[in-house]
């Protein structure tokens, strides 16, 4: 499974993004998908992640309340609507798909390129 992640730029603070992933090579109709972020010099950190039949999402706290992940099946494809952005969420988001609902990277076995998404203030 090959993905594709799209949708990042330059926006000001309180602005919106939306995020999108689209997969190739494969369906993702039965897998997890998820979307994790890396700053400058910081670890890969956990955004939010969603179980293939659309019924359980879970979100970073940073997050929560700001961002709302989804998927359309029929498109092979997952997406980061990403409200209220702050300086704090700049970053390469990267989307990722796995087997398994989980809040660690090593769970997710097939990644995209990223994103980048910038925050000024």
């Amino acid at each position: 499974v090959q993905l594709q992640a799209s949708g990042g730029g330059l926006v000001q603070t309180g602005g919106s993004l939306r995020l999108s992933c689209a997969a190739s090579g494969g369906t993702i109709e039965t897998y997890v998908m998820a979307w994790f972020r890396q700053a400058p010099e910081k670890e890969r950190e956990f955004v939010a992640t969603i179980s293939w039949g659309h019924a359980t999402t879970y979100y970073a706290d940073s997050v929560k309340g700001r961002f709302t992940i989804s998927r359309d099946n029929a498109k092979n494809s997952v997406y980061l609507q990403m409200n209220s952005l702050k300086p704090e969420d700049t970053a390469v988001y990267y989307c990722a798909t796995g087997t398994s609902l989980s809040v660690g990277a090593r769970a997710y076995r097939y990644w995209g390129q990223g994103t980048q998404v910038t925050v000024s203030s």
